[in-house]
């Protein structure tokens, strides 16, 4: 008996064993978990209070994809991880008030500001010539607090909804079997977001590989609210135009470069900067009421769409007049987060940018500490007080024994001028795509918005991608271009070398 239990016990161990090791590799089927195990019911929506609202912190699903997402590093950045960065000032050109109580936007008022432009997905050492968005990060020194516009050389992302992009980032990254690019995982994950579209039509173009930060734009992506004097909102998008010109490589250029160099945008900025040819960038603003919003044909608050028929007014000037001392202490210590926000400028209801609220700053806390906020590149120029102690790093002063709030002792006033704006909310907690899409109609304007030469570069590079994606992914990719536009899809199968008359099918089997 004693032999025949011991048996036993010992195939049941190595049965546990095995499963142990096979991890959650046991079917093709499984169930998405958290990480206790729980199945997940949507991990494709973060859940907001009704259909337009703000997204909900009891969101497990979304906080925790996103604080194991944040902590895949050590030290270095998950994304943005190679940049550069110079200091400068911002001039305010023209009168908002009417708009916006933020006083960075006063008339003829400097600001002394921080700029980190970076590459998104490649490491800390990689080539400045391979193809990526680049980043376009504005730390403002404000009297009010430091304001962080925190956005990219693109003026759309490729999606949506925050509680996708932990998955995103990890597409577009090597194959974690190899440590290689590969164009047939990114493909298999966008195939399933047609949203994507416009913004991988701008990926594979030239506009994936600047000349140079300095002759490239900068946009703010997200739409964002700017509150008034009297508590009026509108909506708004914030855009950096170069006045160097703007410039991208194309694909012979690219080899040429990366030939001899591997930090070309690096160098040509910081060597400007030394010959006092400092770069300078003009920003404007697009602004719309919450009701003109509601009337657009596809949702104003999609990070995957451009606002393409609402003017731009020119608001300010940046320039760039001095490298950093030490690019250790300040670029890579520089904490930039869309949650630095000052009196006046508010998120939107945005999905992505209410994920980013969160996500970014945490992630700096992680990597750099939490009193990273007190490193010089960091530190504000208004009064901090708040009653946070202790933590890593802490090269405070303190001497109060009053390290709560409220207190008689030591009373703390609070501003009541500067409570967040009252958002009306209707309907359930929910978990939902938004109604208007749009998937392709942009992607198609983007494309035809290109000159001649523009259209081959891109389709014999984002052709010569999509024919190493597998077999279903392909099809439903060039479907997604075809219904973009019936040129710029009829070219890229030739391309691919894949079969017209089934990328058509393809495409008539789902609506935008």
């Amino acid at each position: 008996m004693k032999s025949i239990f011991i048996n036993k016990f010992t195939k049941a161990i190595c049965c546990v064993a095995v499963i142990a090791l096979s991890g959650n590799h046991l079917s093709n089927a499984e169930n998405i978990t958290r990480d206790n195990g729980a199945p997940v019911g949507d991990n494709q929506n973060s859940q907001t209070a009704g259909e337009h609202g703000p997204v909900l912190l009891q969101d497990v699903q979304l906080i925790q994809k996103l604080q194991r997402f944040d902590r895949e590093r050590i030290p270095e950045r998950v994304v943005h991880a190679r940049g550069t960065g110079a200091m400068g000032e911002f001039t305010a050109t023209a009168d908002i008030t009417h708009l916006t109580k933020a006083k960075v936007f006063s008339k003829d008022k400097i600001t002394k500001v921080f700029v980190r432009f970076s590459a998104v997905v490649h490491g800390n050492h990689s080539p400045e010539t391979l193809r990526d968005p680049r980043g376009f990060a504005t730390k403002f020194y404000t009297t009010e607090g430091n304001w962080d516009l925190v956005g990219n050389n693109f003026p759309t992302f490729f999606i949506r909804d925050a509680i996708k992009f932990p998955d995103m980032v990890h597409a577009f990254k090597p194959d974690p079997r190899t440590n290689l690019d590969d164009d047939a995982r990114r493909f298999d994950f966008f195939s399933h977001l047609p949203e994507a579209t416009r913004t991988l039509t701008e990926l594979y173009s030239n506009a994936g590989t600047p000349a140079s930060y300095r002759t490239m734009d900068g946009n703010g992506v997200h739409a964002y609210k700017l509150i008034n004097a009297k508590g009026d909102v509108h909506y708004v998008k914030f855009h950096w135009k170069t006045l160097q010109g703007k410039k991208n490589l194309d694909p012979s250029e690219v080899e040429k470069i990366q030939a001899t160099e591997y930090s070309h945008m690096s160098r040509d900025l910081i060597d400007a900067i030394n010959q006092k040819n400092y770069p300078k960038w003009d920003l404007y603003i697009q602004v719309i009421t919450p009701k003109q919003g509601a009337d657009f044909d596809f949702d104003p608050l999609d990070a995957t769409k451009i606002w393409p028929d609402v003017p731009e007014r020119k608001i300010g000037q940046l320039v760039l007049n001095k490298n950093p001392d030490n690019i250790f202490q300040q670029t890579e210590q520089v904490t930039m987060a869309p949650s630095n926000l000052v009196p006046g400028i508010e998120p939107s209801e945005d999905k992505l940018l209410q994920g980013r609220l969160f996500s970014y700053a945490d992630t700096q806390m992680h990597r750099v500490g939490v009193n990273a906020a007190s490193l010089p590149v960091n530190r504000p120029m208004a009064l901090v007080s708040n009653v946070n102690q202790d933590g890593a790093m802490n090269s405070g002063s303190t001497k109060s024994g009053v390290n709560y709030e409220p207190s008689q002792l030591e009373p703390r006033k609070e501003s009541g001028s500067t409570k967040y704006v009252q958002t009306p909310l209707t309907g359930p907690t929910q978990q939902t795509k938004i109604k208007k899409e749009q998937n392709f109609k942009q992607a198609g304007e983007l494309f035809r918005s290109y000159t001649a030469k523009e259209q081959r570069d891109l389709i014999n590079v984002l052709g010569a991608a999509l024919a190493t994606a597998n077999e279903k992914s392909k099809y439903v990719m060039l479907s997604y271009f075809y219904k973009a536009d019936v040129n710029y899809g009829t070219n890229l199968t030739k391309v691919a070398k894949a079969d017209i008359k089934r990328v058509q099918a393809t495409a008539s089997e789902s609506q935008d």
